[in-house]
């Protein structure tokens, strides 16, 4: 593949929920449709650090391109058979890179207030947003990471085995590819999950605990060039 964008994702906590595809249909891009496992598709909130993001073959930019995000996806399928995520919000902390994402790529990014925090095996992720609205819709997510993943469920592969994203640029829908190693997937504990990005991003309110809960070191990515689906 060749690059049009490279970038680390580090210290990711997933959390998923299970959702009705008739909930998620009608915030997809025209010509996908819901991707389900076993009849029920998943809404992901998904906390982590971006390390260096980088254009072409250029080294990832050290201060503009290192900021905590958070992000509210869904999960897609077009008609050549393409798995990829929508992203409804992407919280992250650099004003810089939200308004060219935004400007440039017509991503759903917003600026907010973001901090990671690591004591010993145990991570909390914080998010308070600042523009464009809704103000003050935040996150607090608490985990505690545990054992190594040998082999993956079919639900964990579900959410973390996706090798691109569908957007809407320009009134046409696109597909971002992307590459990266293995997901060094670990299982994870809970501890706390106080947030409102969810319903902000248009979606009903989670039911319950989330069914499930992952915790991964990190990969490097690389996004190629975008196709019409």
């Amino acid at each position: 593949m060749r690059p049009l964008m490279t970038q680390s994702w580090q210290d990711l906590a997933f959390l998923h929920w299970a959702a009705d595809p008739a909930d998620v249909a009608p915030l997809l891009p025209a010509g996908t449709e819901p991707d389900t496992l076993d009849g029920v598709t998943y809404v992901g909130l998904v906390a982590f650090r971006m390390y260096r993001v980088g254009w072409l073959r250029l080294p990832g930019i050290p201060y503009l391109g290192t900021f905590p995000e958070t992000n509210v996806r869904l999960y897609s399928r077009d008609a050549h058979g393409r798995r990829g995520v929508v992203f409804r919000s992407l919280d992250a902390s650099r004003l810089i890179p939200v308004g060219v994402a935004r400007a440039g790529f017509r991503l759903p990014y917003v600026w907010s207030r973001m901090a990671i925090r690591r004591d010993g095996g145990t991570l909390t992720y914080t998010s308070s947003r600042l523009a464009p609205g809704p103000r003050g819709a935040h996150s607090r997510i608490v985990v505690r990471t545990g054992d190594r993943i040998r082999t993956p469920s079919a639900l964990e592969h579900f959410v973390t085995a996706r090798w691109g994203m569908h957007s809407t640029f320009r009134g046409r829908t696109m597909y971002l590819p992307n590459a990266h190693p293995r997901w060094p997937l670990h299982r994870a504990h809970l501890l706390a999950c106080d947030e409102d990005l969810v319903t902000a991003a248009g979606l009903p309110a989670p039911a319950g605990e989330p069914e499930s809960v992952l915790y991964s070191p990190g990969v490097r990515v690389c996004f190629g060039r975008p196709a019409r689906p």
